[in-house]
């Protein structure tokens, strides 16, 4: 991963991860990412370390805990698509007031469509 240090967007949506190796917070111009349709059940908290990310996707996965206080001090993050995912109850209360970005989620207990 560190050979592809000027990478611009990433998706790596449908392929089964459950966590990120290390090596992607050296994608410092890293501006997208797409990991919806994964098996994550923690956020990938490398994600909160760079700079330009503009947009994370991580619609249908298991993540329940979000870094919300991380998210809210990246300066360059728009919009953030957690979507399907099981979030607890303190994320979806703690998160409006704290953030500056779109962040998209469904309604609690909502299920994902069949594929």
């Amino acid at each position: 991963m560190t050979t592809f240090c000027q990478l611009r967007e990433l998706r790596l949506e449908g392929n089964f991860l459950h966590r990120l190796p290390n090596e992607v917070s050296t994608l410092q111009h890293l501006k997208a990412i797409d990991l919806s349709r994964n098996q994550f059940r923690d956020f990938p908290e490398q994600l909160t370390t760079l700079p330009a990310l503009e947009t994370i996707n991580l619609e249908e996965n298991d993540i329940v805990d979000v870094p919300v206080e991380k998210l809210a001090a990246m300066s360059a993050l728009r919009c953030i698509n957690l979507r399907f995912n099981p979030l607890n109850a303190e994320v979806r209360a703690i998160a409006p007031p704290l953030i500056k970005f779109d962040m998209l989620v469904s309604p609690e207990g909502a299920r994902a469509p069949p594929p």
